[in-house]
């Protein structure tokens, strides 16, 4: 194709959408007809993202040439002035996966051959394995193990608690934990039972599984920083591929003094926005992980100068994969993580549900316990809009912790 050519963009639509989940769907239309998608999902806000992206970056984008990512990803980010923050960078990275993927057609090439190509054969994951006590959730990860996974996240239920992170009961999602009332629901936290009872996972985990699975958790930002650097030395005899969130996230320096303290590797970052929230984290290497997803932290664009400038100080990238990602962030991370020479795991939870299935398809394939990202022009994702439209929003909100005193918590 001739360089000069131009991709004018002539449609901008914002689909909000409940196949199993609430999504943020971003499709831009060029004039040619060759169109991009991204993924603006902000969980429990997913209306403030559409209304953002409706009535102020769509009509930003009509006539503008859609080759021109760089420049739109700037024109978005410093133009606003009010820079940063959940639902203007979910609002970027929509635009720039879909330009990307635009730009991926328009070249006849997956978008990880844009990126540079391929650094692996696959894309190595973990997958979670939750229970409510420590049989049912080593009985989950047995039959992951079965399934060829050789890294898994486990979660189980605190002893006295009426609900953990991760463990849901016999729910399956949040949807059904609230009810006919969709407002937030509740969970008790206790620091004391939660470090008098997690030792005891992952010594049952060892003895039956021995010492070559990667084993992961995930404590989602319940401790102060002596806290978890308490857990973390606690937790070193079992050889932990990484703890995750074990601090609260806005305070980067937290994370020295747990860093001083343990030499479980340390990983955070997904609700991180842009490089600047893990910057200091980075450099000083108080971190061996950064969990930031493409859907949260800008795009494509925004994630590659996190992954280079990580990759300088022995950080890896280990994209965020929770179930309110849609399937074309997935497929925009996988390409990614499939270039990124410091790449280190990714997050993955399925291809989805039967609903899911229907509106949104893939090129991506799971061979034992590895991704493998396809080579379709673009992403290699598609949106069926008239299945998506007969799923409609429906209002949701991610839980809350209490203390058992009351004192809201980080949950």
């Amino acid at each position: 194709m001739s360089g000069n050519r131009k991709l004018i963009i002539e449609d901008v639509k914002v689909i909000v959408s409940c196949p199993g989940r609430n999504f943020v769907t971003l499709k831009i239309t060029t004039e040619s007809g060759i169109y991009g998608l991204g993924d603006a999902t902000v969980n429990g806000r997913e209306q403030a993202v559409a209304t953002y992206l409706r009535e102020h970056v769509a009509p930003c984008l009509i006539g503008r040439n859609a080759h021109e990512i760089e420049d739109i990803w700037q024109y978005l980010y410093k133009g606003v002035y009010w820079r940063k923050g959940p639902i203007n960078m979910a609002s970027i990275a929509a635009v720039d996966v879909a330009l990307w993927d635009i730009k991926g057609k328009a070249a006849d090439l997956p978008v990880y051959e844009l990126l540079g190509g391929k650094s692996r054969r696959g894309v190595g994951v973990y997958v979670h394995a939750t229970g409510n006590t420590v049989e049912d959730t080593l009985d989950r990860a047995g039959e992951l193990v079965g399934q060829g996974y050789q890294a898994i996240r486990l979660q189980s239920s605190v002893p006295g608690l009426d609900g953990s992170y991760g463990v849901l009961g016999d729910k399956k999602d949040y949807f059904e934990l609230q009810n006919d009332r969709p407002l937030p629901p509740e969970h008790p936290w206790s620091t004391k039972k939660y470090m008098n009872s997690i030792e005891e996972l992952f010594v049952e985990a060892r003895k039956r599984f021995g010492n070559e699975l990667h084993l992961l958790h995930d404590v989602h930002s319940r401790l102060t920083p002596i806290e978890a650097a308490r857990l973390g030395k606690m937790l070193e005899p079992y050889d932990l591929l990484f703890l995750e969130d074990a601090v609260a996230a806005e305070n980067q320096e937290s994370y020295r003094i747990v860093r001083d303290h343990t030499t479980t590797p340390l990983a955070i970052g997904e609700i991180y926005n842009t490089i600047w929230d893990c910057k200091d984290m980075i450099q000083n290497q108080w971190i061996d992980y950064i969990r930031t997803a493409s859907t949260h932290a800008g795009g494509i664009t925004a994630l590659r100068r996190i992954a280079d400038f990580a990759a300088l100080y022995h950080v890896r990238i280990a994209p965020h994969g929770a179930p309110d990602l849609s399937p074309i962030c997935y497929a925009a991370q996988s390409h990614i993580d499939i270039w990124a020479p410091n790449f280190g795991i990714q997050e993955f939870v399925g291809f989805g549900t039967e609903k899911s299935n229907e509106v949104f398809s893939h090129d991506l394939k799971m061979v034992d316990g590895m991704l493998h990202v396809g080579d379709r022009p673009g992403l290699g994702v598609d949106f069926d809009e008239e299945a998506a439209a007969k799923y409609p929003y429906n209002r949701s909100y991610l839980p809350v912790s209490r203390l058992e005193d009351g004192t809201l918590w980080s949950w």
